[in-house]
């Protein structure tokens, strides 16, 4: 896939995600692309949405104009979904990357009729199908005798995000399956990395991923050091 042409962010700073019409290749983690999948362009280099911290946002088709609005305004960090269209000569909307409660707060706000029922109980149960509970619940266990001062709520919302089946994530790895101290602490500092800290505006708001991390980093050290009951590092 040739990528000089395509850019990770409109002039209006709002982040693009493609979707492939053809094979690729994340220049950051090796991981093959097959057509249909979704990559970020960063520095004219293509990556997955794990290494583009992406891979936490859920699609959401374009059709639904109210649920789209919604689920934009409710979310801290979105991504329109692109994809080139070979008879028409140009990208096309394909639908958004959105967080999963911003999308479920939103479908609530549209729940007026039974249609719209039926379409949030399949998206629940396609979640619930991709889950492990018991691999799941053994992980949360492992986060909790590592992070003692975690929250329970939160140790399950980290096991369930990492251990997704087919996903790729770091607690599909083979090290994460043996509860490798590393896996769980990349687990639990990502989670931190996007719900208790200014990271997801920052990316939101144009920022550069490495820079965007790197002025996160010490409030990700001082919640891990918070959470395992130690003092943070000076």
């Amino acid at each position: 896939m040739k990528t000089e042409h395509l850019q990770g962010t409109r002039s209006d700073g709002e982040i693009i995600v493609f979707s492939i019409t053809g094979d690729a290749k994340c220049t950051e983690c090796g991981e093959e692309l097959p057509r249909g999948s979704l990559l970020r362009i960063e520095q004219r280099k293509p990556l997955c949405l794990a290494c583009a911290d992406l891979d936490h946002l859920v699609f959401l088709p374009r059709g639904d104009v109210a649920l789209t609005r919604r689920s934009r305004k409710h979310s801290k960090l979105s991504a329109v979904v692109l994809r080139f269209s070979r008879s028409r000569g140009h990208y096309e909307r394909q639908g958004l990357l959105v967080e999963s409660d911003a999308l479920s707060q939103a479908e609530v706000e549209c729940l007026t009729d039974e249609a719209s029922r039926d379409r949030a109980r399949e998206r629940a149960g396609v979640v619930r199908e991709k889950q492990d509970e018991a691999y799941i619940a053994k992980f949360a266990a492992q986060i909790m005798t590592r992070y003692q001062g975690c929250p329970v709520e939160s140790a399950d919302v980290i096991a369930g995000h990492a251990c997704l089946k087919h996903s790729g994530r770091v607690g599909r790895t083979a090290g994460a399956k043996q509860f490798d101290a590393e896996a769980i602490d990349l687990a639990v500092r990502a989670f931190i990395r996007h719900q208790h800290t200014n990271y997801d505006r920052s990316l939101n708001r144009g920022m550069d991923r490495a820079e965007a991390r790197l002025s996160v980093a010490a409030e990700i050290e001082e919640v891990a050091a918070r959470w395992r009951g130690l003092s943070p590092l000076p």
